[in-house]
């Protein structure tokens, strides 16, 4: 066994398939080990590793119980976990949703998906038992790295169990645009689901570009960078193009068993070339369409039926679905359709074979190849274009591949094409058979570098080290529950003097759509009021409302206010307004004029001015076309500032323009100063409070609420936690019942969720 690496030191693997399949042949257990890139690229993972692989190991019905025994040691030796699915399980699991449903829409291929929820609740049970299985796993401190589409659940099922856990997941099919992805009845499962992970990997950036889109428009979740920021976690995305083996195929070429049927197939070709195509028989590697177009080239060149071949290898794929079965019999209608009026006396243009082939019989093909083909439809990678590349020692031979590939965005030197125009594709088959050798040459030594550069084996290492590195960058705080508020409560009580600074929206009331509509109940009102009674207290509440606002709702209730982020405070013996540091004046209009001009150009945006500062609120707003805005007004305002006296900042879908040096840090820096010794407690829900955060002293508590990832060490989940809080410190410095919610009833503390 291989030194094990400390990179992949305890990592366990969640995949649908064990690396291996178990059958019984003449009486004896027989184990034979999975083909394809994920068992190669994982394979290396797991011999180098202390952790365990999850999967099923194929069809054990008929096994007898004595089999089965056996079968689970063998694959105890090598840590493999097996998962036992029945027949109906697989049926409805696997074929009905996996591939019935996520297959084709993930391909974009929209007519053939059957939208219907039949088979929905079996996909739940069966993630929820791979993640049940992987559970004692991530409770040890192993590394759960789940892969691709039928086990998406899984992360956000093995979070909900063990909320410490290091989970990084695959995908390994695209992810599709944003259009296509709602069409999903389960949509907000899947994603939700997805984002239980601390690192989302895809092949592609476009791929990682879709899924962030749709967590955007469907869940609202922020995103910031590559970042998706969720339930207090910062759950990374991140492109990782999966390699091949580069090596073993450069050996497998070079074998004098390869080469003996290199020379065969190419004394069999004579004078011809030959074209080949390798593929699952699956619709979504465009094999009708290539055939079309080849048929289209030889219409074009007629005197190519003679010099031309066109191997085309479809490997059987799952014979027992009836969709499949009619795919089969198109192919083969149209392979006989196109030999019967293209073949000629001494040469027939297409060789189709449906079947299992060989790995030295596939290396053979792609060494003797003039041309490969590899136009899918849709492709989260295709290995097969670099498995291609990787055995021409000769460094000859040209790849036509469809732009639609993952493997597209790597290599660029191939002629790429669009699968659905049959007449480019005809034609770049021609421009291949002709391509002069010099070119030729200099294309394949441009793939063979990027093919080598990114091996299967780079690719897993990468993965595992930037799951390490997420991990460490998104540990997300404490969750007060109710024991903890307690506690907590507990703790402040006993200060000889507590200052609390809350923030407003989203912290003591629930953000709504539009700014007016965030109005104080009474409730809240009485609650602050008996907070500000106790002597041992100072409350302030730190805003970025304007100041008539807050006056208006809070003059009445002995409070401290801060308004516009701590530009103005106001007190409750002065009952007056002033300003905490010197800002500019007279910059208002000419920014007011940009402010409104992109509410103009975004449908559901509105502008606040809050007197010495100006927001642009959005969260009505397309959140992409948002964005677009966002950085064009962040940008307008430095080259209209560019002496920075003027700061943009982001807070809750909310862009605020207003005078440098502003922040709610002030806040705390004065109360520090008037209130030497106090304990201070900060809360608030935006990245404006982070400020405020930062400015406490060592012994400060900061509360951040909601999901958002924030330096503050306490947490609690909504506006009515932070209720439930203040509600049981008013019961505790007063000695009084706690004044009632809005809804008239005390609340129960915050939700421990």
């Amino acid at each position: 066994m291989p030194e094990r690496s400390s990179a992949f030191a305890g990592v366990t693997i969640v995949s649908n398939r064990l690396p291996v399949t178990a059958a019984v042949r003449g009486g004896r257990l027989r184990l034979q080990r999975s083909a394809g890139g994920l068992a190669t690229g994982l394979g290396g993972v797991h011999e180098q590793s202390s952790g365990a692989w999850l999967g099923w190991p194929g069809d054990l019905s008929a096994m007898s119980e004595a089999h089965r025994a056996e079968l689970h040691d063998t694959l105890a030796t090598n840590r493999l976990v097996p998962i036992d699915l029945t027949r109906q399980e697989v049926e409805r699991y696997y074929e009905g949703f996996s591939n019935g449903v996520i297959w084709p829409l993930f391909h974009y291929l929209v007519e053939r998906t059957p939208l219907d929820a039949s088979t929905w609740s079996t996909y739940v049970a069966v993630n929820r038992r791979f993640a049940e299985a992987a559970r004692p796993a991530a409770r040890r401190g192993d590394l759960v790295w789940v892969q691709d589409y039928q086990l998406m659940l899984v992360p956000a099922m093995l979070r909900e169990m063990e909320p410490e856990a290091t989970i990084g997941f695959f995908l390994h099919i695209p992810f599709p645009s944003f259009d296509v992805f709602r069409l999903l009845p389960w949509r907000l499962a899947v994603l939700e689901g997805l984002l239980g992970a601390d690192l989302v990997g895809f092949h592609t950036s476009s791929y990682a570009r879709h899924f962030l889109t749709s967590l955007r428009h469907l869940l609202d979740v922020e995103v910031a960078d590559s970042d998706a920021l969720y339930h207090g976690r910062r759950v990374r995305t991140g492109a990782f193009p999966m390699g091949i083996d580069t090596a073993r195929f450069e050996t497998l070429a070079a074998s004098p068993e390869v080469q003996r049927r290199v020379d065969v197939i190419s004394a069999d070709l004579g004078t011809r070339q030959l074209l080949v195509g390798v593929d699952r028989l699956d619709y979504t590697k465009g094999i009708p369409r290539r055939l079309l177009a080849f048929e289209r080239f030889l219409a074009k060149h007629p005197k190519r039926r003679e010099t031309v071949r066109f191997i085309q290898v479809a490997v059987p794929s799952r014979d027992g679905v009836a969709e499949y079965g009619k795919f089969k019999r198109t192919v083969n209608e149209l392979v006989g359709r196109i030999n019967g009026t293209t073949s000629t006396m001494t040469n027939v243009p297409v060789h189709y074979l449906h079947r299992q082939v060989s790995e030295q019989e596939l290396v053979a093909l792609y060494a003797a190849a003039s041309v490969m083909v590899v136009t899918p439809l849709r492709d989260g990678m295709n290995l097969v274009a670099k498995e291609f590349v990787a055995s021409r020692l000769d460094e000859d031979g040209v790849l036509i591949l469809s732009e639609f590939a993952g493997a597209a965005d790597e290599l660029g030197d191939a002629l790429i094409v669009n699968p659905y125009d049959i007449d480019g594709v005809a034609d770049a088959i021609e421009q291949a058979l002709t391509m002069g050798a010099d070119e030729r040459r200099t294309r394949m030594q441009s793939l063979r570098r990027r093919v080598r550069a990114r091996t299967v084996h780079d690719w897993a290492r990468r993965f595992v080290e930037s799951l390490h590195a997420a991990r460490e960058r998104g540990r997300q705080s404490h969750v007060l529950d109710g024991p903890a508020v307690t506690a907590l409560v507990e703790e402040l009580a006993e200060a000889p003097r507590l200052v609390l600074l809350l923030d407003y929206d989203g912290t003591l009331v629930p953000i709504e759509a539009t700014p007016d509509l965030a109005t104080p109940d009474p409730s809240l009102g009485d609650l602050l009021r008996a907070l500000a009674a106790s002597p041992r207290l100072s409350l302030h509440i730190v805003s970025g409302r304007g100041r008539d606002v807050l006056e208006t709702w809070f003059g009445g209730t002995g409070l401290t206010l801060w308004a516009e982020h701590g530009l103005w405070r106001w007190g409750p013996d002065t009952k007056t307004w002033r300003a905490n540091i010197e800002h500019p004046r007279g910059w208002k209009p000419d920014i007011a004029e940009l402010l409104h001009a992109a509410a103009e150009r975004t449908a559901g945006a509105v502008v606040e001015d809050k007197g010495d500062s100006l927001a642009w609120h959005y969260r009505l707003s397309d959140p992409l076309q948002a964005d677009t805005e966002v950085h064009r007004l962040r940008r307008e305002v430095a080259e209209q500032h560019p002496d920075g006296d003027l700061e943009t900042i982001l807070g809750s879908k909310v862009l605020e323009v207003r005078p440098h040096g502003v922040h709610k840090g002030l806040a705390v820096t004065a109360v520090v100063h008037e209130w030497p010794g106090a304990r201070l407690v900060a809360i608030g829900d935006d990245r404006t409070d982070e400020d405020m955060f930062a400015a406490l002293p060592p012994d400060g508590v900061a509360v951040c609420v909601g999901n958002r990832p924030s330096a503050a060490r306490l947490r609690l989940a909504s506006h009515r936690d932070v209720r439930g809080l203040l509600e049981a410190l008013a019961r505790r410095l007063t000695g009084q019942p706690a004044p009632a919610t809005r809804d008239g009833e005390p609340s129960s503390g915050p939700n421990p969720h």
